[in-house]
């Protein structure tokens, strides 16, 4: 083999061990830093918001039952729906917050009580007399000790009429009428009222005002903790959030807590109190 090729192959093969080398002390090094011990703590912190809710909503039903005329039971319950729909309307409630909730026809039987009916006699016991007995009228069958009912043929269920539920979800956002609005519904036939249930319609300004808080408590907390023990605060390597849905506050008083409501009832002042919005987060800091 000529001279200058075997030389040319022996500096690649030199470049080779020497590029080797140093991939190999690399991956050493960045193992050795990103594998060591980090120290650090987290604290937390909480942030609460205090707002009063501005919707009220409002869940109410049209209970229609009747005879065998399908036809008439749905007329007569679409008809009640729809003027308390046009009520709602007509009062500043838009479409978009008035929702059908539910719907069902279901009939209505008869039923029939068969009681049964035995006559005989008691089964003999050792050192006791046999002792007749008779339960209301029948005749029945006994053989020996034994007594067999009798027992008669029972009519089946019959349908004897139908029954229609129909319930709608209402949004009222002009808290101020929402009084207005369960006695103008009860007045136009709906005979089950729920509610009404107050919420905060758009809760994320809330939301951001409580994170906001609970940050900054945090912050002041890892100061203090880090002044106390001697150390400083690192980066900031994480940050998690927790947050509190608020309930809905449900106010029946006045309304039997979904029972029907009487047209004579007089609707009580709708208060809806407050919600707590509230956001805790944790920070985790390296310690210097």
């Amino acid at each position: 083999m000529d001279q200058k090729i075997q030389n040319l192959i022996g500096v690649v093969v030199v470049i080779a061990l020497l590029g080797g080398m140093a991939a190999g002390f690399w991956y050493v090094n960045s193992f050795a830093k990103t594998s060591a011990p980090q120290r650090s703590f987290q604290v937390q912190g909480e942030g609460k918001v205090v707002a009063v809710p501005d919707v009220a909503e409002i869940n109410f039903g049209v209970l229609t039952e009747g005879g065998k005329d399908l036809s008439k039971l749905q007329k007569d319950n679409s008809d009640k729906v729809n003027s308390i729909i046009e009520f709602l309307k007509s009062n500043g409630i838009e479409a978009k917050d008035i929702k059908t909730s539910y719907y069902n026809i279901s009939p209505r039987y008869q039923s029939f009580s068969c009681p049964v009916s035995i006559q005989g006699i008691m089964p003999l016991t050792e050192g006791v007399e046999s002792q007749a007995f008779s339960l209301p009228s029948g005749t029945g069958e006994s053989k020996g000790d034994e007594v067999y009912p009798d027992i008669r043929p029972c009519p089946p269920s019959a349908i004897i009429g139908y029954s229609i539920n129909q319930s709608l979800v209402v949004k009222v956002r002009n808290l101020s009428k929402a009084g207005e609005v369960l006695s103008g519904v009860v007045d136009r036939g709906a005979n089950n009222v729920y509610g009404p249930s107050f919420t905060i319609d758009d809760i994320s300004v809330l939301q951001d005002q409580a994170r906001a808080e609970a940050i900054t408590k945090a912050k002041a907390k890892a100061e203090a903790t880090a002044a106390a023990g001697g150390f400083k605060l690192g980066k900031l390597l994480s940050i998690n959030e927790g947050y509190y849905m608020p309930q809905p506050f449900y106010s029946t008083e006045g309304f039997g807590g979904g029972m029907a409501m009487s047209k004579e009832a007089t609707p009580p002042n709708i208060e809806p109190g407050s919600q707590d919005v509230t956001i805790t987060v944790t920070l985790v800091y390296e310690i210097k």
